[in-house]
């Protein structure tokens, strides 16, 4: 399992989407990735993801950060491409790194 960083933007229409919202979005966008995802353990497995905080709804950012797990090791230049595709406007991974 190889822990992931990524710092993402969040501008226009989906300033007004709440956190619980971003986070299915992420999930869902790295499920259709098609990448290696870590699955929770328990009763209702969800991919691993974990966001630094929670913003506001209705604020803009430039620098989000999320953190998420992966089974195999990935080039993060790629994981951000193949990401991105999957992102709706207005959303977007700006960088990767390993963590």
């Amino acid at each position: 399992m190889v822990k992931y960083s990524a710092v993402f933007i969040k501008q226009g229409l989906m300033a007004f989407i709440s956190h619980l919202d971003l986070m299915t979005l992420f999930r869902r966008a790295i499920r259709r990735a098609e990448l290696p995802f870590t699955l929770t353990k328990g009763f209702s497995p969800r991919i691993k993801i974990s966001m630094e905080r929670a913003l506001k709804l209705g604020l803009e950012s430039e620098s989000e950060k999320m953190g998420f797990y992966l089974e195999k090791e990935q080039d993060p230049v790629s994981i951000k491409e193949i990401i991105n595709r999957e992102l709706p406007d207005g959303i977007r991974i700006v960088d990767v790194f390993r963590a």
